[in-house]
């Protein structure tokens, strides 16, 4: 990995793995439309900032030994907002960068996303459940996309042998979370730092499986040094109910936790919780950081910014 071009480079995850990777000592361009990602983000770092489409880029005059993709709106009502964009890609834009690949013999890795899962009726899900998805509802533009993205690159790797990988990332939080990203994790803790009662969705009772960046960026980096193809999960395979969270969010905020309920979004999942024993068994890899000490980190964070 001495020369990385991170797509999506200025978002949450990206901005992260920008600084392991420059720790490492690997040289790092980013491409970014800045549709999401913001620039501050990656302010004062030793790297290349290209301001392009991935899907419209021309990117023939590149050289990189590994690529990164990680462009695409992760929020709900980011990408809500952009469908088409947000469709486009995982189509075109994945396109783009596997050529790129293809042309310089590179590593490739995909972030794909637990959303691939859809309403599971799996429990805890591992990478050979297929999914229950629907190709029209809110989520869709979405799902649809990483589904469409991982064929594609399933189908890059049996015509044209590109050295390609895939993982699924299920839920993660940390430093360089927008605080209008609109999930669970960043809504509670602007509301709970600026006073403000906690908007539960439905009755708080479903789950997810929180993992904090910095265990993820390290899953990424090991998926990045291996030969595997994928998909593999990377997420934190422990599970805590929505309320349960904004329990422990307001103990560290130390404020006196009060809800709002608003209605359950269409399609919004019930549980989420993966099967690393995939991860464990090719990467050797586990996340480390509990709930408690990630969410102290992610506050700082947030108080930084109110």
């Amino acid at each position: 990995m001495k020369n990385v071009l991170v797509a999506g480079g200025a978002g949450f995850i990206g901005a992260n793995l920008c600084r392991s990777l420059l720790e490492k000592g690997c040289k790092v361009t980013v491409i970014d439309n800045f549709s999401t990602g913001k620039a501050e983000n990656l302010q004062g770092l030793p790297l290349d900032i290209i301001d392009a489409d991935i899907c419209y880029a021309d990117l023939t005059s590149l050289q990189a030994d590994t690529v990164v993709n990680l462009a695409c709106p992760a929020s709900p009502p980011a990408y809500q907002k952009i469908p088409v964009e947000t469709l486009m890609a995982g189509s075109l834009g994945v396109k783009n960068l596997l050529d790129l690949s293809l042309r310089n013999g590179s590593r490739f890795l995909q972030a794909s996303t637990s959303e691939v899962y859809g309403e599971p009726l799996v429990h805890p899900q591992n990478e050979s459940y297929r999914g229950n998805v629907s190709s029209v509802g809110p989520r869709s533009m979405y799902d649809e996309s990483k589904r469409f993205a991982e064929a594609l690159i399933m189908a890059y790797i049996k015509q044209y042998r590109v050295n390609a990988g895939i993982v699924r990332i299920f839920n993660t939080y940390g430093p360089f979370m927008r605080p209008d990203d609109g999930r669970v994790v960043s809504n509670f803790l602007t509301q709970a730092l600026s006073g403000r009662p906690l908007s539960v969705y439905g009755n708080g009772s479903q789950t997810r499986s929180f993992c904090f960046v910095s265990d993820l960026v390290e899953g990424l980096v090991k998926m990045l040094e291996s030969d595997a193809a994928g998909p593999v999960n990377l997420g934190n395979p422990t599970e805590n109910t929505v309320l349960e969270l904004a329990q422990i969010i307001g103990n560290i905020c130390g404020v006196e936790v009060k809800l709002r309920y608003d209605p359950l979004p269409g399609d919004d999942p019930t549980r989420r919780c993966p099967d690393i024993s995939l991860a464990k068994q090719l990467l050797n890899w586990e996340p480390h950081i509990c709930l408690e000490e990630g969410l102290k980190q992610t506050k700082s964070w947030f108080a930084s910014l109110i």
